[in-house]
């Protein structure tokens, strides 16, 4: 059982935050790894990267987006509630060094993921660049968290409700033909993650993304978080989840997280038709 100490709606209550109780997982936990979470005994098990730990109070902080039945439940549960399971820390570690200059590239809840890792870049002594990304300025999470990390910080809105009016790609082009970067970090939806290590290959910019596939047991057993990296099949659990953005093979993966949409809707829609009975 693992406690929630803290939650908070963000992004018009469709993103939500949990600091948990979890001291042996926030002690050992490293930017870059996950955690998989289960709201109840029969709930379905997601993986969810962790925003930030605590080894202080003994927490760990997700961060996640409601799109389908699963986070529905999660939604559900308050201060105080109890997940029915928690384990972690899963996956390999982000590697951390100066490389010098670094940008660091996020979009929707992959924000939240990128924080951690953005802010060990910055203590190891990283130049600093982030780029953030959403349809709306009322979308964006964490902006106060990821300017305190930055040297340099843009944000980039759909509608140009603040910052640049257009994508993280618009900027993330201006920023590498200004200066020589060492390295780029990419992290939230697909096409952002594709497009970005596109622009980076072209400028021959280390790139390295974290993905999200569809996930089972986190410990490389059931082969469901398979992806195709520079032609090798890679699990995401145990060889990730970050990768060479250069290498990923990003319209098999987006093939496989659609794999079940139509079980996905049904399932929501019984959900939502129980809770309203």
């Amino acid at each position: 059982m693992a406690k929630i100490v803290t939650r908070e709606e963000m992004a018009q209550g469709t993103i939500i935050m949990n600091e948990i109780d979890a001291p042996r997982i926030s002690r050992k936990a490293k930017p870059g790894q996950f955690v998989i979470l289960q709201a109840d005994e029969t709930g379905e098990r997601i993986p969810l990267t962790m925003a930030d730990t605590d080894p202080e109070k003994g927490t760990i902080t997700i961060i996640y987006m409601v799109v389908g039945k699963s986070t529905a439940r999660f939604k559900e549960l308050q201060v105080g509630d109890e997940y029915f399971a928690l384990i972690g820390p899963l996956g390999a570690p982000t590697h951390i060094e100066n490389f010098g200059k670094v940008v660091c590239v996020g979009g929707g809840t992959g924000i939240a993921v990128l924080h951690p890792i953005a802010r060990a870049l910055k203590q190891a002594g990283n130049e600093v660049t982030t780029i953030l990304g959403a349809r709306s300025y009322d979308l964006l999470i964490m902006e106060e968290k990821m300017r305190a990390v930055s040297d340099h910080f843009h944000i980039c809105t759909d509608d140009g409700s603040h910052g640049h009016h257009g994508f993280v790609t618009d900027v993330l082009k201006d920023v590498l033909q200004k200066g020589d970067v060492n390295l780029a970090v990419a992290i939230g939806p697909i096409p952002m993650m594709k497009f970005c290590s596109l622009i980076t290959k072209e400028n021959d910019v280390k790139t390295f993304v974290s993905l999200n596939p569809i996930m089972v047991d986190g410990t490389g057993m059931c082969g469901c978080c398979r992806v195709s990296v520079g032609g090798d099949t890679k699990f995401a659990c145990v060889d990730g989840p970050e990768f060479d953005g250069h290498k990923v093979d990003f319209d098999e993966l987006a093939k496989r997280l659609a794999a079940y949409l139509d079980e996905e809707r049904t399932s929501m829609e019984a959900f939502e038709e129980c809770k309203a009975q």
